[in-house]
């Protein structure tokens, strides 16, 4: 079916096809060509870190933030249930044990205040992802984990570029992962990075995401062959996806801006409108800088939820709901997850339901969206 207002609609916004020839006329179109080391070099000095390696995906960061850390078979880490499955999917992998947490009724980011309780012997990382582009409250997490001598993995899938208490969320744990794919506010298709905080992890980096092989030592004529030298894998993406990437990192404050209006137009329009109808929308915290990824709606109850998804259906207008509780998932299940253990996340992955939200989203768009939930009426 096609939408008048899709849920996300990908779009260029610069220079993305002309890069994208540049990429190809240079004859390197595969990984670690001209424009990955601009976009390598243009994060690292936008958030200030010692490395930033392109990858095939935020699923891919992920992984290689899971070998870099040693994961064995036993060892334990936290994750929020209320997440997308590739948060503890790269742990299990490696032998990984989750243990689900659960999320503040509010921000919807892991509840720090349930964190130290979740902790034992094995618990090896702390996976925390900063849900909508708010950040989670570092200050009591970093404090916990680093007292227990715990690494935290910030999936930062939602939040390039938000801020907590003025720092870049990325830029607290020991790694942070990001995603690009189409559906973000910075996008090249399929895509992330793997955010490096430790630099004496940065050369291990290079040879996972290498196949294993210090191929990247290699070709800066550091040696005169490369070998397999540890695990990895191919984790390199093609030239020209870091092209149609880099175009879109030039443009970050123009796509920021926009969709800053977007999420405010929202909240005009919105605030009194839910207010009467006892529907919760996002709760910003006063020392956090939005990355604005998303708008949505907590809604009273999953039946209202389902007739309002079904009635903007019918006008065109395609909306969604999130992620299902992956401790009630099949797998998660088979880990020990049960009915109860997260009861915040259980409420809420019934009643959320996220708006339209896209970059060339017009005021127009906009207005139609609100306009179509004034006029629902079916409430009770």
């Amino acid at each position: 079916m096609t939408y008048k207002i899709p849920f996300n609609k990908p779009v260029t916004v610069g220079s993305e096809m002309d890069y994208i020839q540049q990429a190809i006329h240079s004859g390197h179109i595969s990984g670690d060509g001209l424009f990955t080391k601009k976009s390598h070099q243009l994060l690292e000095d936008i958030l200030g870190v010692p490395q930033v390696l392109l990858t095939t995906s935020c699923t891919h960061a992920l992984e290689m933030s899971a070998l870099l850390l040693d994961f064995q078979a036993g060892d334990e880490v936290i994750v929020p249930s209320f997440t997308f499955v590739s948060s503890i999917n790269a742990f299990v992998l490696r032998g990984a044990k989750p243990v689900f947490a659960d999320i503040r009724p509010d921000t919807l980011n892991i509840d720090e205040s349930k964190l130290e309780s979740l902790i034992t012997k094995r618990t090896k990382a702390i996976v925390i992802v900063h849900y909508g582009g708010v950040a989670c409250e570092m200050d009591t997490i970093m404090e916990i984990a680093n007292r227990h001598g715990i690494a935290v993995v910030e999936d930062n899938a939602h939040a390039l570029f938000g801020k907590y208490k003025g720092k870049y969320l990325g830029t607290f744990g020991k790694f942070a992962t990001q995603s690009f794919h189409e559906t973000k506010n910075i996008q090249c298709g399929e895509g992330g990075a793997l955010i490096i905080n430790d630099p004496e992890l940065m050369e291990r980096a290079e040879i996972i995401r290498e196949k294993g092989t210090n191929r990247s030592r290699f070709f800066r004529g550091q040696i005169d062959k490369y070998t397999w030298v540890d695990v990895g894998s191919s984790y390199l993406p093609s030239d020209m996806l870091a092209a149609f990437l880099y175009a879109q990192l030039e443009e970050r404050e123009t796509i920021q801006a926009t969709r800053k209006h977007i999420y405010d137009t929202y909240v005009e329009n919105l605030s009194d409108w839910a207010e009467e109808h006892h529907v919760q929308t996002p709760f910003v915290p006063d020392h956090v800088d939005h990355a604005y990824h998303n708008y949505f709606l907590l809604l009273p109850s999953l039946e209202v939820r389902t007739r309002l998804i079904a009635y903007l259906k019918n006008k065109g207008i395609l909306a969604v709901f999130h992620y299902l509780p992956l401790h009630l998932s099949d797998m998660g299940q088979e880990f020990g997850g049960k009915a109860g253990d997260c009861p915040v996340t259980e409420d809420i992955a019934d009643k959320l339901l996220r708006l339209p939200f896209y970059n060339s989203m017009t005021d127009d768009d906009i207005q139609a969206v609100v306009q179509a939930l004034h006029d629902f009426t079916d409430w009770v």
